[in-house]
């Protein structure tokens, strides 16, 4: 059968997009981008104002599967020791007095079900928390914003967003409830790269900051 030239075109540029498109395997490996990596949480003090905090994420794993997002994991770890309000005088009581980081240096999650809703990019990731020594199962609302090649790192990259809420007191970490709030809204941004990518973007980052701190 012999194409007509505007087939043939239409067939080429098909045949472009695709060749230029990033290949993703069905499970493809992210590791957390801790640089562009957020976690915030928030709470109400005694009705007056919603003061918040931030962890850091130091190291995580996200399997992704478009085609089956059943398939897909995501697990995290974050040192407790890196809580930061914004108010240096409190960081020592939130680090040591009420999460023990000496007792639980380590705050992490893990998923159990990841869940597409519908055919949108929002998901429902079902999951265990474990904070202050205690383990409970969390359910965070998910947006994937992006999935393609960094421009920068010019390797395979993720991006989402996520929240949930959970009761301090059922981690054991109830203080001053119900005048503080037990609810503690959570905020997460993060984005995930090829994990060699990432050793690429940790190295350089760290030489750009050793010259920069030398000057």
């Amino acid at each position: 059968m012999k194409l007509s030239s505007r087939s043939s075109s239409i067939l080429l540029f098909v045949l472009l997009c695709v060749c230029a498109a990033p290949a993703f395997a069905a499970g493809q490996k992210f590791a957390i981008d801790p640089y562009h990596t957020q976690v915030h949480f928030s709470w109400n003090h005694m009705g007056f104002s919603n003061p918040g905090a931030s962890i850091e994420v130091s190291k995580g794993m996200l399997v992704w599967n478009d085609k089956e997002p059943g398939k897909s994991s995501v697990r995290v770890s974050m040192p407790v020791a890196s809580i930061d309000t914004q108010v240096p005088a409190l960081n020592g009581i939130f680090q040591k007095k009420f999460f023990e980081a000496q007792k639980y240096p380590t705050a992490s999650f893990e998923s159990t079900q990841v869940q597409r809703v519908g055919v949108s990019d929002h998901y429902v990731v079902k999951g265990k928390l474990t904070l202050h020594g205690v383990t409970r199962p969390v359910t965070l609302e998910v947006t994937l914003n992006k999935v393609g090649e960094s421009p920068m790192l010019k390797a395979p990259a993720i991006g989402f967003d996520a929240t949930t809420t959970i009761k301090r007191s059922a981690f054991g970490l109830g203080q001053y409830v119900p005048l503080v709030s037990d609810q503690v809204q959570i905020r997460i941004t993060a984005e995930g790269v090829d994990p060699e990518a990432l050793a690429r973007e940790v190295k350089e980052i760290k030489k750009e900051g050793a010259a920069v701190n030398s000057k």
